[in-house]
């Protein structure tokens, strides 16, 4: 392992140990906007990991979701999610994690994930092959999205103007079902071992997923808008699949962007 992938190990570590201490206590929250929660636990990791890399890489810029990375100019940017998946951490809803990104001239070269709940590290560098504790994993071999368990995310704030209901029921019509964790970056590593085989979401930010994506691209899955054009940091959806059903799920991401809906919505009528 490089140094880069080795440290952002040990740091995701440390703020995993952090943040399970904080969970035991149920810390409290505050609200960042109407529906969007920020803890103590958050602000917290972030000081710890953005610390723990200004200390090692300390020319590399850093992004992160509370606001305390910094701007250098660097080709090294990281990309830091110290606690992803807040709602569930400040309800006791035992889905979070830590989740750091390396990002070289534009594209992703290391990514881990930490899961300090289920004790679940996923790691992966660009051609080294993605990994989750130590072993090497894989994406499903499932060649129909027919047979396949899916997962998305929906927004918390400006949740009115999310159109993703339509997908999400669409693809619950289509598939084994459709999951909702409430934390993108576990979503991502669940399609990268097999357990998912796909992901999709609008939306997100970079430090949702910067490391997720690396682990499904370098576990042999692929990685692209819902539209199909190439997936960069300002796209404004991800899709990402084991590869196999990944030209099946676009078809029919096309049909519903374009109205066209195999299954029509319920009709909602009172129950006597």
């Amino acid at each position: 392992m490089s140094q880069y992938i080795e440290t952002a190990i040990e740091i995701a570590h440390e703020a995993g140990a952090l943040l399970e201490r904080y969970f035991l206590h149920r810390v409290r929250y505050e609200l960042k906007g109407e529906s969007d929660l920020v803890t103590e636990a958050d602000k917290a990791s972030e000081k710890l990991v953005v610390e723990r890399l200004k200390a090692a890489f300390p020319d590399h810029s850093i992004v992160g979701e509370e606001g305390g990375g910094q701007e250098t100019g660097s080709p090294y940017r990281w990309y830091v999610d110290p606690l992803d998946g807040t709602t569930n951490f400040a309800h006791g809803y035992p889905v979070f994690n830590v989740t750091l990104g390396l990002e070289k001239d534009g594209e992703m070269i290391a990514g881990v994930v930490y899961d300090p709940d289920r004790q679940e590290l996923f790691a992966a560098e660009k051609g080294a092959g993605s990994f989750m504790n130590g072993r090497r994993i894989h994406v499903s071999p499932v060649d129909k999205l027919r047979d396949s368990l899916m997962c998305t995310g929906f927004p918390n704030k400006d949740r009115h103007t999310s159109i993703n209901i339509y997908f999400y029921h669409q693809l619950a019509m289509t598939s084994h079902g459709v999951r909702r964790s409430g934390s993108a970056a576990v979503d991502l590593a669940n399609v990268a071992c097999g357990r998912l085989e796909g992901f999709w979401e609008f939306g997100l930010n970079p430090w949702d997923l910067a490391a997720g994506k690396l682990l499904v691209a370098e576990a042999g899955g692929m990685v692209t808008d819902m539209k199909g054009g190439p997936h960069s940091m300002p796209s404004e959806s991800i899709a990402a699949t084991n590869g196999v059903i990944h030209p099946e799920t676009l078809a029919l991401f096309e049909e519903i962007f374009s109205g066209k809906l195999r299954n029509p919505l319920p009709v909602l009528r009172p129950i006597d």
